[in-house]
């Protein structure tokens, strides 16, 4: 039963572009061309499938600078994204999604229309995947390793502030301090649904608030996140205030550490940049490994493997994502991807399994995670420092990017509140450095330890709407870190 508006919307518009194919468009099926004309031909039972996928949100945005109000308001945004199918082609139009049924209708009934006149003047596509039930989602077009329901729906509850009481509720703990920050919260939801009457559901209150804290010199800060379902102010002030500890470190002279080797700590955080660039554009994919596009080749191929203390997986149970992809599929709710140093499993979507003749995992269109868990190891929290000795403790980076795709080298710098450590105490600041090293290295004989517990970094992502999930990592020390500059 649709439990909102948008829900019901929804609905409906599936239904009335199930009728508007059967009964209104004049009949096409791309199940074969006269190789004369190039025009399909084909029985017009097999004519349409489509495919919708929604996402939107109903936003409460806060901007700080300088612990005040610098900006704010609330965003109500829906996107409708509509695909029409023949087995040999396809083609996508997008459409504002209001929420109301009478506005939104003539909108997407528009879009059908072009669509269906664009569709037979495509190229063929011999890789379209169409829409099955979910019961049959194991044809040979399209193999599967897991059972998928028909439909699902998760609708998440949650207490997230007001957006009268953003403001005051923020602002109150930071006042004396110089605080910097976003707050995003209020109602996300997607939704799929298609021809061969799967149907799709999720929505959550959530709430991202992402900030810094600045101490007398404006290039150094402490940066911090807090996200979830439920508004907690306790947890909120605990977090400011164990911020405000490493602020007053960076009131010492800093150090200029030259370029070389060191063993060093990477706060969650920063294991967090990492596996940014690792998870959403190292190729863990089918289609990446396939096209030798990716950094893990050498690893899906069984000619090396990383240090045993390492493990990834996709766990769709602690990172609260849907596991429908905007395709329909609906993944596993857990997934190894690399167990203890051994590449266990590429991420792989319906297309590339077509493509490949492999099974699909239900992988998004970019066969890049969604759902990304780091296992934990066995350093202790108040042993880190002790373990790290001399080298350093970086909390942040950024400016990612491969400096060698195929040999797995990533580059790129140190942020906010990285500390040189002597003796397992934390001396000075330092300037920034950049780093360059390799995955292979790092996470192989490099990997000394991973902390005991997790840390969940979540998604903070507003270009073009807000993100969902995030990642749960570990910090990690590694010996012989290198730095190149």
């Amino acid at each position: 039963m649709a439990g909102n508006p948008y829900e019901a919307v929804f609905n409906q518009l599936l239904d009335a572009i199930s009728t508007t194919l059967s009964t209104t468009l004049t009949p096409l099926s791309g199940a074969s061309s006269d190789s004369s004309s190039g025009s399909p031909s084909g029985s017009p039972s097999d004519a349409y499938a489509f495919t919708a996928f929604l996402a939107g949100e109903n936003s409460q945005f806060t901007r700080f600078n300088s612990a005040k109000v610098r900006q704010s308001g609330q965003v109500r945004d829906g996107q409708l994204t509509l695909t029409l199918m023949s087995p040999e082609r396809s083609t996508t139009a997008s459409v504002p999604f209001i929420g109301h049924f009478e506005t939104d209708w003539p909108l997407t009934q528009h879009a059908l229309a072009q669509l269906h006149a664009d569709l037979p003047h495509l190229p063929v596509d011999p890789y379209v995947v169409l829409p099955v039930a979910a019961e049959s989602n194991a044809s040979a077009d399209n193999p599967t390793q897991y059972p998928a329901p028909a439909s699902s729906r998760e609708v998440r509850c949650g207490k997230i502030l007001s957006a009268e009481s953003v403001a005051q509720t923020i602002i109150g703990p930071v006042a004396t301090l110089n605080f910097s920050g976003l707050y995003a919260g209020g109602l996300c939801y997607r939704a799929y649904g298609d021809s061969a009457g799967n149907r799709h559901w999720f929505e959550t209150p959530s709430f991202t608030l992402d900030y810094s804290l600045f101490g007398d010199r404006p290039d150094q800060a402490v940066k911090g996140t807090l996200a979830g379902n439920h508004w907690n102010l306790d947890e909120y002030q605990k977090g400011i205030a164990a911020a405000c500890e490493p602020l007053k470190l960076l009131a010492k002279p800093v150090k200029a550490v030259v370029k070389g080797a060191y063993r060093t700590y990477l706060a969650p955080a920063a294991v967090g940049d990492l596996m940014d660039t690792i998870v959403w554009g190292g190729g863990l994919g089918e289609a990446a490994l396939r096209q030798g596009n990716s950094a893990f080749d050498k690893l899906a191929r069984g000619e090396v493997a990383l240090s045993n203390k390492f493990s990834l997986s996709e766990d769709f149970e602690r990172v609260s994502v849907p596991r429908f992809n905007r395709n329909g599929a609906v993944a596993p709710q857990r997934l190894p991807i690399i167990q203890n140093g051994q590449w266990v499993n590429a991420l792989v979507n319906d297309r590339s399994a077509k493509e490949y003749g492999t099974a699909s995992n239900a992988a998004n269109d970019e066969e890049a995670m969604r759902a990304p868990v780091v296992a934990p190891g066995n350093l202790k929290s108040d042993e880190i420092l002790e373990q790290l000795g001399t080298g350093l403790y970086i909390s942040n980076l950024h400016y990612l990017n491969w400096s060698d795709l195929t040999a797995g080298r990533i580059t790129g710098m140190t942020r906010y509140a990285c500390f040189w450590v002597e003796a397992g105490k934390i001396i000075a600041p330092i300037e920034n450095l950049r780093f360059d090293d390799s995955l292979y290295r790092f996470l192989g004989e490099g990997l000394m330890d991973l902390t005991e517990n997790l840390t969940f970094l979540p998604a903070v992502d507003t270009y073009e709407r807000r993100s969902l999930g995030g990642m749960w990592m570990p910090g990690m020390l590694i010996d012989q870190f290198r730095y190149t500059l």
